[in-house]
């Protein structure tokens, strides 16, 4: 009898079981249309993007890293393309300008990262520039994982057959639709689970006309093109057993004075914006303004994609999504003390772990020795220790939450980092 019950019991839960919809993918596009500073976003005829906000989320954002540290990044197109695509800053992923000649491809791209946690995942590009394919993501390359896109439709910046290059510019626009036409017949026809929409004609528009109708009309387009790909992500989550995340974000702003330039560490230039989808944002995110790096960790955490912990260690950015633990660490040392402090954001109690290296071995695809400094309580927001037992010139300081991990580092005096111009 007893064996007649277990029997029924495991068949009703196999047909419960039955009875329970599918599990629903998670899947993300991030867009960037490049050079569009937040105050021209802000002012824009942006219909399509208004639509997308009413159950989404927009945010003030930054780039160029922590102003006169060892952060600081050009707030040029490749190294803010590199800042999402790796959630790190400059120091780290090395690429300063837009010749990209020697990325540290240790600091793995979100693309490498879901591939390497699931090969079966297929990853889609869709882009004016071959070089954020070839370069940036590195694909192909061993160094980068011998990574390779399932979907591309990139390098029409080459073809100057199909598109002519006209003294204003205009190709660009014309590209930019052609990259969202494929984007779109891709999307709908086979539903990639991470997807890379990159716009160029915006800053075109700002390179050549500054802050102008040109620039203003740019604008648009990119408001019909993310307009387009909304709208058929929308119809793919009524018709699949799908949840969508859509990014929409700038690579950098503009100078105050004409609008025509970019590379410097002005507000205005370091001054950009995010879009999600999600209206669902965090304690963190309501922080704003938040930051390019912050976009990796967000689309892991929406992705339900488990990162190693080397490589949580070494972001430089904070989930907008789901529970966060803390943010903004910083240290500061004397002759014989270390400052550690921190921005408490959990909304119960929990403890913080503080751990610290000597060595950056990471950069060279080494590990890193870490040492447990101290757990403390989370609201503490801060831990102070004496140098001695500890002494090095360098440290690289991690501190590990319950929902995420964060980290600094104490840097020797040096030079500043590097910058440039586009």
């Amino acid at each position: 009898m007893k064996n007649q019950v277990l029997l029924l019991l495991s068949l009703l839960g196999w047909h419960l079981a039955l009875a329970q919809p599918p599990g629903r993918a998670r899947k993300v596009v991030f867009i960037i249309a490049d050079g569009i500073p937040a105050d021209v976003l802000e002012k824009a005829n942006t219909p399509n993007i208004k639509k997308l906000l009413a159950s989404g989320t927009y945010l003030r954002a930054h780039v160029g890293g922590e102003k006169g540290t060892y952060t600081q990044t050009p707030t040029i197109s490749a190294p803010g393309y590199n800042d999402l695509l790796t959630g790190t800053w400059g120091y780290k992923h090395n690429v300063w300008d837009n010749a990209i000649k020697a990325p540290n491809y240790h600091y793995a791209s979100i693309f490498r990262l879901l591939k390497e946690a699931r090969p079966a995942s297929k990853i889609a590009i869709f882009s004016t520039w071959r070089d954020n394919r070839t370069k940036l993501v590195g694909e192909g390359l061993p160094a980068a994982g011998n990574l390779h896109f399932d979907y591309q439709a990139d390098g029409y910046e080459l073809d100057t057959v199909a598109f002519p290059h006209d003294k204003q510019s205009l190709y660009t626009h014309a590209i930019d639709d052609k990259v969202v036409a494929e984007a779109a017949t891709c999307l709908r026809q086979n539903g990639p689970d991470l997807s890379w929409v990159y716009l160029e004609h915006t800053d075109d528009m700002g390179h050549r006309h500054g802050d102008s109708e040109e620039q203003r009309r740019a604008v648009g387009y990119v408001d019909a093109e993310v307009g387009r790909i909304w709208a058929l992500l929308r119809e793919r989550m009524k018709t699949q057993p799908e949840d969508w995340l859509l990014v929409l974000t700038t690579d950098h702003g503009r100078d105050a004075q004409t609008g025509r330039n970019h590379g410097g560490q002005s507000d205005r230039e370091r001054t950009t914006w995010l879009v999600l989808s999600d209206k669902n944002v965090n304690a963190y995110a309501r922080r704003a303004p938040v930051t390019i790096v912050d976009v990796l960790p967000t689309i892991a955490r929406f992705m339900q994609l488990p990162l190693p912990a080397t490589t949580q260690r070494e972001l430089d950015g904070v989930p907008l999504l789901g529970p966060v633990s803390l943010a903004e660490p910083r240290v500061t040392a004397a002759s014989d003390s270390l400052r550690i402090t921190w921005t408490a954001l959990a909304s119960q109690p929990e403890r913080v772990k503080v751990w610290a290296t000597k060595t950056n071995n990471f950069k060279t695809g080494g590990s890193d020795d870490y040492e447990l400094l101290g757990t403390v309580p989370l609201a503490r927001q801060r831990l102070a220790l004496s140098r001695a037992a500890y002494p090095a010139a360098f440290y690289k300081i991690v501190l590990e939450g319950a929902h995420n991990t964060v980290n600094t580092w104490l840097m020797p005096a040096g030079p500043p980092p590097p910058g440039g111009t586009d």
